[in-house]
């Protein structure tokens, strides 16, 4: 392993959410060092990253077309023997994933694109992919961001709001297809109703919101 023992992987960015999450894998290390976490998407494998210097085993579930690009990276950040490629997306979860049960899964985007009863299915298959007592980590658009401005759906119940951003935001996030923006309270209520024991929610400076639950 290359990464730099010497950095702290808690100090490294500064998403609240992505703290928790690594703080309770560090807690799970003390006790047993077979902490397993699932982050969907990847992203820039950053946070593999910072999950892999706490020495936990970390699945990254992406769609199959960035396989290459994301093999490269873990390569390239000398994390291979603790981070694997998972070809998945939300919306096409195997039955089984490698690795599962997980004490820690990460959700970073993705929900938005689904409509509120198709996210609360895949939370609920997520939950059910945790063992006894791990957390699910969730972040998603808000509606009182700034993708909410202008935003038709913006009056509709959450159950109901599916709707494409503004033009002008669209074109700034390059999000094209409809999307469900959520506040918090939507948020603790998907987690509540997919089964989940919410733990807390919270909504960011800029408008977006995150939650996390724990399987009990």
């Amino acid at each position: 392993m290359t990464t730099n023992i010497n950095a702290n992987p808690l100090e490294s960015g500064n998403d609240e959410l992505e703290r928790y999450a690594l703080e309770e894998c560090l807690k799970r290390q003390r006790v047993d060092h077979r902490t397993s976490v699932l982050i969907i998407p990847a992203s820039r494998c950053e946070l593999a990253r910072r999950f892999a210097q706490l020495e936990a085993r970390v699945v990254l579930g992406d769609d199959p077309a960035r396989k290459q690009e994301i093999e490269g990276r873990i390569v390239a950040a000398g994390i291979g023997n603790e981070v694997s490629f998972l070809p998945c997306t939300l919306d096409q979860l195997p039955a089984e994933l490698p690795g599962e049960p997980f004490d820690i899964i990460m959700v970073r985007r993705g929900l938005c694109a689904l409509r509120y009863e198709h996210a609360r299915a895949v939370i609920r298959q997520l939950l059910l992919k945790l063992r006894i007592g791990g957390k699910l980590y969730v972040s998603i658009h808000g509606l009182h961001s700034e993708l909410g401005d202008g935003y038709p759906g913006h009056e509709q119940h959450s159950s109901d709001r599916y709707a494409p951003l503004a033009p002008a935001m669209a074109k700034k996030y390059g999000i094209t297809g409809p999307v469900c923006l959520y506040t918090e309270r939507n948020l603790f209520m998907l987690l509540l109703e997919a089964g989940g024991s919410v733990l807390r929610t919270m909504t960011t400076t800029y408008g977006n919101v995150k939650g996390v639950a724990v399987r009990v």
